[in-house]
């Protein structure tokens, strides 16, 4: 097995165990504005202190790309992650995975518009077969709790808003490194969760144990070191082959969720994530070649 592989793997099963991390740090006492400005904190902090690290050089952005910068930041960190740790207050981790794997089917979309991919037959069945399953996963939600639905549909604007970042980062990896581009990303959007700063205090001091060290393990781990492994894969192998690996990420956070918290989605929301899950290989699988090329990547 490749190094790429190693590194890809090692990726996928961080980003997925990050579902559940979420949802025991929201368990244990934390808010979700107070877990994601305590997660990105600690990323933030990652990266500063690797920036810093002897030997390591990181090229300042140049002045014509900071407003780019900021926006993906806000897109990609600070609105996907509100609308996962916000919507995973009733959706389960499992199921959340699920929804966020459906992803690139709203990347296919928006390239289309954005980078003027073509898309066959095929590829339009394919789009429509993920719909289905994101359909079907909704309402397996729904199952339990009216109330979940305006959940979902916050997990669904994290899937669309990291569509929007991987698309329009595309230009950036030219002039930047995959890690400085990380830590710039993370550092721009870490700044919006300080508006949840006021009772933070509070919620440190009434968390459980276990939602602090989850709290500290998807700040560590999720959000900043498997983006270095991420990055190690993509530099060593070939994208479109590493990106593959990630399908087995919901696979992951399912199965994380029921060792870790004893949760297990509905029979139709998994039968729904295998349709989605159908949907998003026929839709990387039937695209027409072209340079413009969209990497499937998640931000957990």
């Amino acid at each position: 097995m490749s190094k790429a592989i190693i590194m890809a793997l090692v990726t996928v099963v961080i980003w997925g165990s990050g579902f559940a991390g979420i949802r025991a740090g929201l368990q244990g006492g934390y808010s979700p504005g107070h877990l994601v400005l305590i997660r990105y904190s600690v990323a933030s902090t990652v990266f500063i202190l690797y920036a810093l690290w002897p030997g390591v050089k990181f090229q300042l952005p140049k002045k014509e790309d900071l407003a780019r910068i900021l926006f993906l930041g806000w897109i990609g960190i600070s609105v996907y992650h509100i609308g996962v740790t916000f919507g995973e207050q009733t959706v389960s981790a499992g199921t959340a995975g699920m929804l966020i794997g459906s992803s690139p089917i709203f990347t296919a979309i928006i390239a289309m518009f954005v980078l003027k991919e073509r898309l066959e037959m095929r590829g339009w069945l394919g789009l429509v077969i993920g719909f289905i399953g994101i359909f079907l996963i909704t309402i397996g939600t729904a199952e339990s709790s009216f109330a979940i639905s305006k959940d979902v549909f916050l997990i669904l604007i994290a899937a669309i808003a990291t569509s929007i970042f991987f698309v329009y980062q595309k230009p950036l990896f030219k002039k930047y490194r995959p890690i400085e581009l990380t830590a710039y990303f993370t550092w721009a959007g870490t700044l919006p969760f300080f508006i949840f700063s006021p009772g933070l205090m509070d919620s440190l001091q009434n968390a459980t144990m276990e939602a602090h060290l989850a709290t500290i393990y998807v700040g560590i781990f999720p959000a900043a070191i498997a983006y270095v492994t991420w990055a190690i894969a993509l530099s060593l192998g070939n994208a479109s082959s590493i990106s593959s690996i990630l399908y087995i990420e919901p696979v992951i956070a399912i199965i994380t969720s029921w060792l870790w918290l004893q949760e297990w989605p509905s029979t139709l929301s998994l039968v729904g994530g295998l349709v989605a899950i159908s949907g998003v290989i026929v839709v990387n699988g039937i695209r027409l070649p072209r340079r413009t090329t969209v990497k499937k990547e998640h931000n957990i």
